[in-house]
């Protein structure tokens, strides 16, 4: 569809005329995020609207959805015991503030997510995306050190190639350049750990690469060359995923763990991504045995239907700010969305239907089947890596000279145009993370989609 078939003019698009919904005049006011502004309105993708596996774009093609909206999407779309509570709940209670007042949903819901939780990360706070748990995070680690009386620590430590969301916070101690360089100096005292990407060693390993376990030991020498008494907290994604799906090394995260444990700095594990049956459990962290201190969650808290995040605490954590008069506040910190009604029961229903479907369990049952149709895509013109891990999965293309990028960007807009197809493109690595409700067809069709697109990009 073309820019010019928004004028006025030209009335509605097919399918959106069907579902009685209004087309934009024009497409200037918009300003997109994370997205080549000119580029896309000249030629633009408009999805309209969206059903278990597939969207249905404005023109009425069914779209297979292969990465869960934007790994959000995990029990599917449009579900009705979802749309069913959305819509009892704004009719009921459309807002309550949580600042020394409340509703009952947070504190229900808060019950349902720690008992999901690894060890005794038991307390929850809440955000509105995974940006603003990243950022609530790094304050909360901070904060947390100076309640127990080492106010020094205020180092933070993330990684290259990580993505932590958009805050100040989060692009500090994120390791992604473009997301960086921008935004001046941002925060003081953040240093990084090398990334775990070694095609050269652990290319198309099936699962967890078996190299690159040394890496973790980077961090040894980074708290030695700060002080381990100025570090208050290390921040790592259990899988990487929007630098193009990058997998520990088998026992990395382990010994990442044993480090902070040994100089007493908190250990962060951003599970924005892999919250929420991405990898076969509830969190990551359950699926490799290893618990940190706090997590951050999103995107499948709700299903993508409603705006939330999370932030789980250990008790440890927790206990340190309840030592005050019962009259103070314990932290200083907060959104007026915090615990959002509306979120709230979006939420509740999502995790029931996990929880009646067993969709956790979908990212083991169909993990084997995923990893063959994934791994047949080897040997095609310029597939330089494939990675997998639970139901997610990589395609890295090797970048042409002149330009790094465009072949993974043509390969999204053909699978798009051509096969009918969503995915995710990052620099020249197309992502995929479908919803857990696929069944073996949709793995099918989903790679005879790539192969046939891989191969008709040069």
């Amino acid at each position: 569809m073309s820019a010019d078939s928004l004028s006025p003019n030209a009335g509605y698009a097919a399918h959106y005329a069907e579902l009685g919904a209004q087309m934009p005049a024009s497409m200037e006011a918009f300003w997109m995020p994370f997205t080549a502004n000119k580029a896309f309105k000249a030629k633009p993708r408009l999805l309209a609207s969206a059903s278990g596996m597939h969207y249905k774009d404005v023109e009425g093609r069914e779209i297979l959805d292969a990465c869960a909206g934007l790994w959000c999407v995990n029990a599917g779309h449009a579900r009705p015991r979802i749309v069913e509570a959305i819509k009892q709940q704004i009719g009921t209670l459309d807002f309550a503030p949580n600042f020394s007042m409340s509703s009952p949903l947070p504190f229900v819901l808060a019950e349902r997510l720690a008992a999901l939780t690894p060890g005794k990360l038991n307390h929850v706070f809440y955000t509105n995306s995974g940006s603003e748990s990243v950022d609530s995070a790094l304050k909360i680690a901070l904060a947390y050190h100076r309640a127990r009386g080492e106010g020094q620590r205020t180092r933070l430590i993330g990684r290259e190639k990580a993505y932590h969301g958009v805050g100040f916070g989060g692009i500090a101690v994120g390791g992604l350049p473009n997301n960086r360089k921008w935004f001046g100096p941002g925060l003081p005292g953040v240093d990084h750990l090398r990334h775990t990407l070694d095609i050269e060693r652990n290319g198309f390993s099936q699962g967890l690469p078996p190299h690159g376990v040394e890496w973790a030991d980077e961090l040894e020498r980074v708290i030695t060359l700060h002080d381990p008494s100025t570090i208050a907290a290390v921040i790592v994604e259990p899988i990487s995923g929007s630098a193009g799906v990058i997998l520990p090394p088998d026992g990395y995260l382990k010994r990442i763990r044993e480090i902070c444990t040994k100089h007493g700095i908190v250990l962060i594990f951003d599970e924005v991504i892999t919250g929420f049956g991405r990898v076969g459990k509830a969190f990551a962290s359950q699926r490799f045995g290893v618990t940190p201190d706090i997590i951050t969650a999103a995107k499948g808290i709700t299903n993508g239907c409603v705006p939330m995040g999370a932030v789980f605490v250990s008790e440890d954590i927790f206990d340190a700010f309840t030592h005050g008069p019962d009259s103070a506040i314990d932290l200083f910190h907060g959104y007026t969305y915090s615990g959002h009604p509306l979120a709230c029961a979006a939420a509740l229903a999502t995790l029931d239907t996990y929880a009646e479907e067993q969709l956790f369990e979908k990212a083991i049952d169909l993990g084997d089947y995923w990893q063959q149709g994934l791994h047949s895509l080897k040997g095609l013109p310029n597939v330089i890596d494939i990675r997998n891990f639970g139901l997610i999965g990589a395609i890295e293309f090797a970048p042409r000279a002149d330009a790094p990028g465009a072949r993974g960007f043509e390969v999204f807009r053909r699978a798009f145009e051509d096969g009918q197809m969503l995915t995710r493109v990052t620099g020249d690595v197309i992502a995929l993370s479908p919803p857990l409700i696929l069944e073996k067809e949709h793995i099918d069709r989903i790679f005879n989609v790539l192969g046939d697109v891989i191969r008709a990009t040069a």
